[in-house]
């Protein structure tokens, strides 16, 4: 083994022979981590125990069986897990069972089979979304086509025609239709999978490094089966001949065609990778042991790949959770954990060589490069990081793009080379695949050497912090090794996803039951014709008995049964094949526009919007409820710091979003102010800017991405309002600087310029603004940071660094400054930081820092306070003792990290605040309240933490202050010994409760009557849950009346929840409501839902690939949601529900006219039409104007859809087709086929004769001439009057159509093929009688539906005739016609009226009597900073009462010598645009604060600081950690 470097002692610090212990402790930066994942149910300490006893095979008395089997180390679960979700459970019951997974080691005999092959059989990396292969395409497709009903129907037509006896004389002719529909929709649906399968190649044969020339044991090498070798064999024909054809028209680049071939660039080794660090700076850091492991163990500096010998150990045990299975009478001090044998000589054939993702396989070995994104999910064995650790960004899985910390195993850090790797001897003993996206129990286990003859079994828990996971990417990070654990479908992300569904158009569904009426019409008008003609024949008095030559059948009865199919044949025509092909003409050009619209075309990245789902444009018109995600979704996800509040003064110039809406809502012309005031930002930005410069000549200053516009600020900073508020400015610019944990990256050029990568992108913009103003962080070092200040570079050493948890909700550093004192800088919400300061100061500070900071929260910006304190070297040491002993537990580590934190996190002085924007995407307000108007209720369905999800909230105007919060929230026990019934029972209360407000209790009646209620809720409530209470609300007990409840709000945000969440949540609301429901997302964690939801859209961008490639519609950004579903899917819905409802109509005319012709036959199946006019019919006579219908009309233009957004809620309430208008459609058509077959009849039967064969012009096929021209002339008509636009292509069309028949007639009839209808074109024409049916017949067929129409517009008109009117009246010319400015003023002024009348009822709050936190009003979160009350016993100091100049000369660190106060600070007189303008909005939207000051929170603040006052024991301060936690920062309800 390899000797041993020196250790660090259980306390972090390294011990080495002279170095004094205490300097090295003060030079040595330690860092304490939570975990920042989410905590499923017990956990916490219980899955701990579960580790520790799993290491050394002893069972826990907390565990019990595990019911799927496997190895006994991963037979244990914690009794906490069995409520893990019905699903979860399910999941691992049925899926893959546990596995081990051996490296350079052989499988066990008890994992191999005869042939010595492994028994473990594992998915492949490859994964499909696409629906078919070559392969599958024609049985499946064809078994989807013809699962339709209609379908089934024209196969056994065809079928039965080929039969001469029924009367079919062309069968070929006959199947053209079917054969056409199913070829259009298997073209349609073979476009669109394979663009799908474009996509999964191209992840699919993404590169990646993987391990070559080593034998993995785990799998099978070669394992194809003789079915994929013919299923590849397929693909690949087919994808040549593909290929072949299309570069014919398209060139193909080089290095396209060498990836498709599987050559990779540069597809040599790559060399391998010594010690080395992303950075210079993290060379020498050596991070304090992270508290997010599990079970902490002694980390040891990782030896030079060079360092190959037995290092003996001769030293005593550390205090580590290393196990040994026998030998533990060794005693050790210290002991390095080292999966690599180096004994064992290394053959050197192994290399790293790029491959595709597909290729890799479970126990592969992987090295990963910055920026790479995951193919698989990997354990980690080491990194470029000395300690181990790697950052990821995992948007693709929780929506968030802050980077994660992931750390590699202790015992694999050694591992650097390909050698190392064929070394290694372990085997990894790993949970079955699930889908919890926060949860991993694994163990990796090897013999460790301890001596020449003695070796020892050790054990490593793997936890989800050693996991990365496919989706993510690495960052920051240079390099990192790791084995493959799962692959392809086996992988959480893709559990999470679940399969590609095949969607179906509402109207498609409900159509199979039109259908089936159609069908049942169809058998009794064949019953008809059977019974009759059977009966005619059986009669015997008639002269058909004695002048025919007989029926076709022996008998009456068989001739009857005949005449039954026959009747079916010539009747086909009620179930309408015409109508499918047409539907699919019509979707497929209704996605051609919609894929054209320049409207929805986003430049920035090329990306129109694209329909991926051809088959459902009408259910986006359908739309009721629409699930969003939050980030990158309605937000852009970036950062900027806007404002800041230091020392009273506030400061920053901005325009926010939600100030926007809020003087919306006061009747403020927004887009003439937004004018004004973003000139202004812009000169002050100017301003600004040139004052920094004069400053000093900051290299790292860059125009552009400066975001805080304060040029007050600036003036302060120079000093021109007198000291102190400079060095108050100073101290904050530097706490910002110093207090964070982001990686700073110099990127080269002139001037150069420094980048931030943040764990947070708050923390980012944080740093950022620092730099901005001349306090830049030029990188870490191994025991603190360099800062240039000014001009000026410093080295301020890191003590400590307390990192950010979500439940401590603030980090502090600890710093050492140039003077030698300690401060300590905290930064965190608002609350947290007020309830942590010096008790009875400040208190003037306190009450103007509390209103700054509400007045940013109103302005939709995310809130931070910054405070200090300065420590004495005593209180220093003493409390890292406390410290050192927390970090070093090995039970409720956390906890006790937690806790001496909290001590020295006391006692706090406040130096100011901060207020971020999180920029929301353009036109995002806009968008949800054109949504909101429309009547279309949207949920926010998040990852975020829930006070960022509040914040967008008012940001985007979901929530405003008038709204009451209903905070649904269950505190997880981590302890375990909750229940899971205590925790449906108090959901169950807590559901009840809200209920009752709106006077319903959630039974099935309630139900009843909302599914049938589409009207949207009150703007009076809004609802926030998070994912652990969202876990117990879906039970199926509780699940109805939290969907009730929801109903009633205005907007609903669910915060923290996952993937499969998010789905169980659009699946509930779909199914429960029966409504329609639309999913947009940007994320892999968003594909569950985009599936789920009856329509899914995905937002390309860099980060979209995963949920573009699930989605129906992909577009560019949010805002064209509004176009896609308010213009193109209110008329999609309109013209499909019209095209289907005239087909039947017409289809009707046409069936019926044959079928009055049969009673004065006998219904003997005479064909009253030629034969070509059955064929033409549905081709070209009469179906071209109803799919012009179905893809061009339109009621109102797209301007005007979206001006007049209410017109869409006729979609919602399905009004556009419904039964009643079916059944009055046919109906009409009833009538007017009698109108259309009865006036020619009788006009001709009495006709003279006119030719010289004897025969008249009412013989049966010049009859069905007199009766056809009408019926086209007619149905056309009908067409027409139901068209809302007439455009000449429309009027062209209708035209055609109706001269066609006449062209038709005319050329058909003048050959001899006509048979015995030539020559009829002359024949009627020349008769007076045809012409006066062929005009009279379509008035009379028209005039009642024309009559009922014009009635119906005049006396009852819907919201469309009401607009179209105004649109006549010139009403909407200032929209259609901007150009007009004097119209477009006028509207303007208009619309400025109607906007304050509507906003003329003010905003007010209720007094309150008590601020108890479950009864405050709704604000966003910094509310809880509302201390504007003085505090008994205050002295009245201010900001400076606890520090001196930063450059004053180092001075004594005891308490009597701590700086004096100095005097009161001065007020600052001068003007701030954005300040004054956000104050004057909220004092006309609520009272002042002495009016009002019953609901602050300053009563509370004070509780608050008291109890956190005083002397912080261990015991105290955890009684009063408990305490705080129950305490909500955001109301639960508003109550009056």
């Amino acid at each position: 083994m390899a000797p041993e470097s020196p250790t660090e002692a259980g306390d972090g610090t390294i011990s080495s022979g002279s170095n004094s212990p205490d300097k090295r402790r003060i030079d040595k930066t330690k860092r304490s981590r939570w975990a920042t994942r989410k905590m499923t149910v017990k956990s916490s300490s219980l899955k701990r125990l579960s580790l520790i006893g799993r290491q050394t095979l002893k069972p826990s008395h907390n565990e019990k069986k595990r019911q799927s089997g496997g190895s006994d180390a991963l037979q244990s679960q914690q009794p906490g897990e069995e409520d893990a979700g019905d699903a979860d459970e399910e999941e691992e019951a049925h899926g893959p069972g546990p596995r081990q997974l051996y490296f350079n080691q052989p499988l066990p005999p008890s994992m191999i089979d005869e042939d010595g092959s492994p028994l473990q059989q594992f998915t492949r990396n490859k994964i499909r979304t696409a629906k078919y292969t070559p392969l599958s395409f024609l049985p499946k497709n064809l078994w989807f086509q013809f699962q339709n009903i209609a379908n089934i129907f024209f196969l056994f037509l065809v079928i039965l025609v080929i039969f001469p006896i029924f009367g079919g004389t062309n069968p070929g002719l006959n199947a053209v239709p079917l054969i056409c529909i199913v070829a259009i929709t298997a073209i349609k649906d073979a476009v669109e999978d394979y663009r799908r399968t474009i996509l999964d190649n191209e992840l699919n044969n993404a590169p990646v490094h993987r391990l070559c020339g080593w034998n993995n044991p785990n799998v099978l090498e070669d394992n194809v089966s003789t079915w994929r070798k013919i299923k590849k064999a397929t693909s690949k024909f087919f994808g040549t001949m593909w290929h072949t054809i299309e570069r014919l028209w398209k060139k193909e680049d080089e290095a396209a065609r060498q990836r498709r071939a599987g050559i990779y660039e540069n597809s040599d080794p790559r060399a391998s990778v010594d010690t080395r660090a992303t950075h210079a700076a993290s060379t020498q850091r050596q991070s304090f042991v992270s508290a997010t492991e599990e079970i902490q163990m002694t980390p040891v500096a990782s030896p030079l790949p060079t360092q190959e010998n037995d290092g003996h150990l001769d030293v005593q045990r550390p205090a580590t959770s290393y196990s040994y299975e026998g030998g533990a009478e060794a005693k050790f001090d210290a002991l390095k954990g080292d999966v690599i044998n180096h004994d064992l000589a290394a053959s050197g054939n192994a290399r790293f060589h790029k491959d595709a993702w597909k290729s890799l396989a479970v126990g592969d070995f992987v090295r990963l490069y910055g920026d790479d994104e995951l193919p698989a999910d990997i354990i980690i064995l080491s990194t470029s990081d000395p300690d181990g650790a790697c950052y990821v960004e995992t948007k693709n899985l929780d929506g968030e793009t802050n980077l994660k910390v992931r750390q590699a195993l202790r015992c694999g850090r050694a591992m650097k080379h390909a050698r190392d790797c064929e070394r290694a001897q372990f085997m990894i003993d790993s949970e079955p695949p699930q889908a919890n996206l926060y949860k991993y129990n694994g163990a990796i286990k090897w013999q460790q050497k301890v001596s020449d003859s003695t070796t020892h079994e050790m054990s490593e828990p793997v936890t989800i912090d050693n996991v990365l996971l496919r989706g993510c990417n690495l960052r920051n990070t240079e390099w990192v090794l790791g084995v493959v654990l799962f692959t392809g479908h086996d992988t959480k992300i893709m559990m999470n996803a679940g399969i590609t569904p095949s969607k179906r158009a509402r109207i498609a569904r409900e159509l199979n039951f039109n259908v089936i009426c159609n069908f049942v019409i169809l058998f009794v008008m064949c019953l008809i014709a059977a019974i009759v003609n059977g009966v005619a024949w059986a009669t015997t008095d008639s002269s058909l008995y004695y002048f025919d030559y007989g029926s076709i059948g022996s008998t009456p009865s068989m001739t009857g049964f005949i005449t039954f199919w026959a009747a079916l044949i010539v009747f086909q025509n009620l179930v309408p094949i015409s109508l499918y092909i047409s539907l699919e003409i019509v979707r497929t050009l209704q996605a051609i526009f919609i894929y054209s619209d320049v409207e929805m075309y986003y430049e920035k990245i090329d990306a129109p919007c694209v329909p991926k789902s051809w088959n459902i444009s009408d259910d986006v018109g359908q739309v009721e409820y629409i699930f969003s995600d939050k980030t990158g979704t309605l937000t852009q996800n970036v950062m900027e710091f806007k404002k800041a509040t230091i020392n009273g003064q506030p400061y920053g110039e901005a325009y926010t979003e939600a100030q926007a809406g809020m003087q919306k809502r006061l009747g403020v012309d927004v887009d003439k102010e937004a004018g004004k005031i973003r000139a202004e930002i812009a000169a002050a930005k100017v301003q600004a800017l040139e004052g920094l410069r004069q400053l000093h000549p900051n290299p790292y200053l860059h125009d552009e991405d400066m975001t805080f516009i304060a040029p007050d600020f600036v003036e302060d900073l120079s000093g021109k309002h007198g000291p102190q508020q400079k060095e108050a400015n100073e101290e904050f610019m530097l706490a910002l600087a110093l207090c964070h944990t982001v990686i700073a990256e110099k990127q080269p050029g002139d001037p150069p310029k420094m980048e931030f990568k943040a764990q947070s992108p708050d923390e980012a913009a944080l740093v950022a603004t620092a730099r901005d103003m001349g306090f830049t962080v030029l990188g870490h070092t191994g025991d603190g940071i360099n800062v240039n200040v000014m001009g000026e570079d410093r080295h301020y050493p890191i003590l400590n660094t307390i990192e950010f948890n979500s439940s401590r909700k603030r980090m502090s550093a600890i710093v050492r400054l140039p003077d030698g004192r300690i401060v300590l800088y905290c930064k965190g919400a608002d609350s947290v930081i007020y309830s942590r300061l010096k008790r009875g100061e400040q208190q003037e500070l306190r009450k103007e820092t509390a209103d700054h900071l509400e007045m940013f929260a109103r302005e939709g910006l995310r809130t931070l306070c910054i405070a200090k304190r300065y420590l004495t070297e005593q209180q220093y040491q003493t409390w890292l003792k406390e410290h050192q002993v927390a970090a070093t537990a090995l039970d409720e580590r956390e906890e006790k990290l937690e806790v001496v934190a909290d001590q020295i996190e006391q006692e706090l002085t406040l130096i100011g605040g901060t207020a971020i924007e999180d920029r929301l995407q353009d036109g995002v307000p806009d968008t949800i309240a054109l949504l909101g108007d429309a009547g279309i209720k949207l949920w926010v369905l998040t990852g975020d933490k829930v006070e960022t999800a509040i914040n967008i909230g008012f940001s985007c105007n979901l929530l405003n202050n008038d709204m009451e919060l209903i905070r649904l929230q269950t505190i997880e026990d981590e302890t375990g010994q909750t229940q899971p019934e205590e925790y449906l029972r108090q959901v169950e209360a807590a559901l009840d409760q809200h209920l009752s407000t709106f006077g319903i209790t959630g039974s099935d009646e309630d139900l009843k009557v909302a599914r049938h209620e589409h009207k949207a809720p009150p703007d009076t409530h809004a609802l926030v849950i998070d994912g652990f209470t969202l876990r117990w609300v879906l039970d199926k007990e509780l699940k109805q009346k939290f969907l009730l409840l929801c109903k009633n709000c205005k907007s609903v945000l669910c915060c923290r929840v996952s993937p499969a969440q998010k789905a169980a949540v659009v699946s509930m609301v779909k199914t429960g409501l029966d409504v329609m429901t639309l999913s947009i997302g940007d994320g892999a964690n968003d594909v569950a839902m985009i599936q789920e939801a009856d329509v899914g859209v995905g937002i390309a961008g860099e980060e979209g690939r995963q949920a573009v490639m699930s989605s129906d519609y992909a577009i560019g950004q949010f805002r064209f949601l509004c176009r896609l579903v308010l213009v193109h899917g209110r008329w999609s819905y309109r013209r499909l529900a019209e095209t289907i409802s005239n087909f039947f109509y017409k289809n009707m005319i046409w069936t019926f006219s044959i079928f009055w012709f049969q009673v004065f036959c006998n219904f003997d199946i005479t064909y009253i039409f030629d034969y070509s006019y059955i064929i033409l019919f549905n081709l070209f006579f009469t179906s071209i104007p109803v799919i012009l219908m179905g893809v061009l009309d339109q009621d109102v233009s797209d301007t005007v859809s979206l001006a007049v957004p209410q017109l869409y809620r006729r979609g919602i309430e399905r009004l556009e087709w419904t039964q009643r208008k079916f059944w009055l459609y046919m109906l009409d058509g009833v009538y007017q086929s009698v109108m259309v077959f009865f006036i020619p009849y009788l006009t001709v039967i009495n006709s003279n004769f006119v030719t010289f064969n004897g025969l008249d012009v009412s013989d049966r096929l010049r009859l069905g001439c007199y009766i056809a021209h009408p019926a086209v002339l007619t149905i056309n008509l009908y067409i027409l009057i139901n068209t809302y636009r007439w455009d000449w292509i429309m009027l062209l069309v209708v035209v055609i159509s109706d001269l066609f028949i006449f062209f038709w007639t005319g050329v058909y009839t003048s050959t001899t093929y006509s048979g015995s209808f030539y020559n009829a074109a002359p024949q009627v024409y020349a008769e007076a009688t045809f012409w006066a049916c062929f005009f009279i017949t379509p008035v009379i067929c028209i005039f009642p539906r024309f009559a009922i129409k014009a009635l119906q517009k005049v006396y009852f008109p819907y919201d469309v005739d009401i607009v179209r009117e105004q649109v006549n009246q010139g009403k909407f010319d200032r929209l259609i016609k901007p150009e007009s400015a004097d119209e477009a003023q006028e509207g303007s002024s208009s619309g400025s009226s109607r906007s304050s009348k509507r906003s003329s009822k003010k905003s007010k709050h209720m007094q309150y009597g008590s601020v108890d936190e479950d009864k405050r009003p709704i604000y966003p979160p910094s509310v809880a900073t509302h201390n504007t009350r003085a505090q008994n016993g205050s002295d009245g100091t201010d900001y400076t009462g606890h520090e001196t100049s930063m450059d004053a000369p180092p001075r004594s660190t005891s308490v009597e010598d701590l700086p004096d106060p100095l005097p009161v600070r001065p007020s600052i007189d001068r003007a701030r645009p954005s300040y004054d303008r956000i104050r004057a909005s909220m004092d006309r939207v609520r009272p002042s604060y002495t009016q009002s000051s019953d609901f602050t929170s300053a009563a509370r603040l004070s509780r608050v600081e008291s109890s956190q006052s005083g002397h912080h024991q261990l015991s105290n301060s955890l009684l009063n950690r408990t305490r705080l936690r129950g305490m909500s920062i955001i109301s639960n309800k508003s109550k009056p």
